[in-house]
């Protein structure tokens, strides 16, 4: 009983610091006139490439004389967030007008660190009271220049803050760089450098509870709302064609199957039988490899899960703009907490399909899509370290999440696996397996694995590539998502779409006299992952200015395990639907 206590405080605890709200200092966000308002300073980067981060003081700024750094949840530092002091004070409504922070000497390797950071479009971001605050370093003067050689860098040194108030609280803030006050980098020598800034307050009528709604508008501007609009309608007219045109197709071919099959009885019991009834001895033959296979469906359905939970979560509005690192946070904790999903599915499945060793099955379950993370984190992880980048988590994180794992993610994967062991529920077959498998007929190349692999991956990935620019913009750029609930619509039809095409070429591939359709329904499910992966091609190439190996590495090594974890998660669903569908057909016919 002491273990099971045990374990409840754990999961307690963790639901408890999954979701905490992101607040500055001053927890109630209220403040009387000259109060110190928390404001911090986040990091800076190339503004194309969104991995590629680095601490605020990494660069030669004024810094204050006691940098303190924030506390931060396990979400935000995985994020790659690292808040510090910031050298400016914004005190509540106290206006400030070219207030000197401090004067700086800056060195030639000072000089020559600030005009690579402004040619490669630096910006930074703050925060004040948890509102961000964003702009860039410095310009680029090329007007008149072809030559290169000839460009004028030059950095901001003087920075204006706007800021709204309502009462006691701070509602917005905006901050523009003043044009002429440039500080000229373009040659290697010694410069002293000023830093200034100003704040002027303005009231507004704005209510506290919706200052956040100016970040979440962006996304809902009229033409955005076009462009998802109709990614929607092509969506549903694509499942409402495919499924008018199976529908109609497997109806009319299964119903004709279903009385030839019946005439067939009648008039001649020694007739040869043809087409999908002919396996029937074949077709509920277990697959190879079943071990693999039972652990590709637990892990494909504990993904199905996490993503469930986490489109709840995004509806109910836990996923707000600048909520620093919530989305990272209710990844792990869920990825955690739903491990006992794969391991009672693969265990049940793996015992049914008369497998004996469910130990290796369960370290094969907890190992097939944490292995591959794992690997890629190791490899992107060293990379952030050598750029000394914040993507780079610091060895205390590391321990948290390994911890996590070991004391949630392993017991819970072990007692779902107990669970499905003990389940001892069989599978349920239609009709019996014979002893020795027909031999398959030679079939055409386009019935092979890999073009129907192609086909059952095109119609989904062409119901969701419209809504995906926008994911990956916002992912992998700096544009603002909040349209969750289209979002939420697609994924909706991208399943469906996957179940039929999957069940369709199914009935097609047994049709054909090919009884081994497990791994085939598994792998055309989830060939939509491959579709996705090559979009990242085209969007990195095409559609983005990212550069640099560190970014490169990020984007493609990330999304890798992301279009890995799309390929169980369909592969499951598409195996689910054709199981369906095999026994339903089997069900309805009498076979010897």
């Amino acid at each position: 009983m002491a273990i099971g206590g045990e374990w409840h405080v754990v999961v307690l605890l963790l639901l408890c610091t999954a979701f905490p709200p992101v607040r500055s200092d001053a927890s109630d966000h209220k403040f009387k006139v000259g109060d110190p308002v928390p404001l911090y300073a986040n990091k800076v980067g190339p503004f194309h490439n969104p991995s590629e981060t680095y601490r605020y003081f990494d660069l030669p700024f004024c810094s204050p004389g006691n940098v303190k750094d924030k506390s931060e949840a396990l979400g935000e530092v995985l994020n790659g967030d690292r808040l510090v002091s910031a050298p400016y004070k914004l005190d509540f409504l106290a206006d400030k007008e070219s207030e000197v922070i401090c004067k700086k000497h800056l060195t030639k390797e000072e000089v020559a660190v600030f005009r690579s950071a402004v040619a490669k479009d630096y910006y930074f971001q703050m925060y004040y009271d948890d509102l961000p605050i964003w702009g860039f370093l410095g310009k680029v003067d090329k007007e008149g220049k072809a030559d290169p050689s000839e460009y004028k860098y030059h950095l901001f040194k003087h920075l204006h803050f706007e800021i709204f108030y309502n009462k006691d609280r701070v509602i917005e803030i905006n901050a523009r760089t003043d044009p002429n006050a440039l500080v000229d980098l373009t040659d290697d020598k010694e410069v002293d450098v000023e830093f200034v800034f100003s704040a002027k307050w303005k009231e507004t009528n704005i209510e506290f509870d919706k200052r956040m709604e100016k970040y979440s508008h962006s996304s809902s501007l009229p033409r955005h709302l076009e462009i998802h609009w109709f990614s929607i309608i092509n969506s549903c007219v694509t499942v409402l064609l495919l499924t008018g045109f199976l529908a109609t197709i497997l109806m009319r071919v299964l119903k004709n199957d279903f009385v030839k099959y019946a005439h067939d009885e009648e008039a001649a019991d020694d007739q040869e039988e043809t087409g999908w009834k002919y396996i029937h001895g074949d077709v509920f033959r277990f697959p190879k490899y079943k071990s693999l296979f039972a652990a590709a469906l637990g892990s494909g359905t504990q993904l199905f899960t996490l993503t469930t939970f986490i489109f709840l979560l995004a509806l109910v509005g836990v996923f707000y703009p600048y909520n620093r690192g919530a989305l990272f946070t209710a990844l792990v904790v869920i990825y955690a907490l739903t491990s006992g999903i794969a391991g009672y599915t693969a265990s049940s499945f793996y015992c049914q399909l008369e497998g004996t060793n469910w130990v290796r099955n369960l370290l094969l379950s907890g190992g097939l899509f944490c292995g591959p993370l794992f690997l890629t984190f190791c490899f992107l992880n060293t990379v952030a370290i050598a750029y000394h980048a914040t993507a780079a988590l610091p060895f205390g994180t590391i321990v948290v999440i390994f911890l996590i794992w070991a004391l949630v993610t392993s017991p819970l994967l072990v007692l779902g696996g107990i669970a499905g062991k003990n389940s001892k529920a069989e599978f349920q077959a239609p009709v019996r397996t014979t002893k020795y498998p027909r031999e398959i007929p030679p079939l055409p190349w386009y019935r092979s694995t890999v073009p129907q692999m192609a086909m059952a991956g095109f119609l989904p990935f062409s119901a969701i590539y419209i809504e995906l620019y926008y994911i990956f913009a916002s992912v992998w750029g700096h544009r603002i998502y909040t349209i969750y609930s289209i979002l939420f619509i697609v994924f909706i039809i991208l399943l469906i779409v996957t179940a039929f095409i999957t069940v369709a070429l199914t009935y097609f591939q047994l049709a054909a006299e090919d009884h081994e359709w497990w791994w085939r329904s598994f792998l055309c499910g989830g060939s939509t992952g491959l579709f996705i992966y090559s979009y990242c091609l085209y969007y990195y190439y095409a559609r983005s200015d990212m550069s640099g190996f560190m970014q490169t590495s990020f984007f493609f090594g990330y999304m890798a395990c992301v279009c890995y974890a799309f390929f169980l998660m369909l592969g499951a669903v598409g195996f689910r639907a054709a199981l369906f569908f095999v026994r339903h057909i089997y069900r309805s016919i009498k076979c010897e």
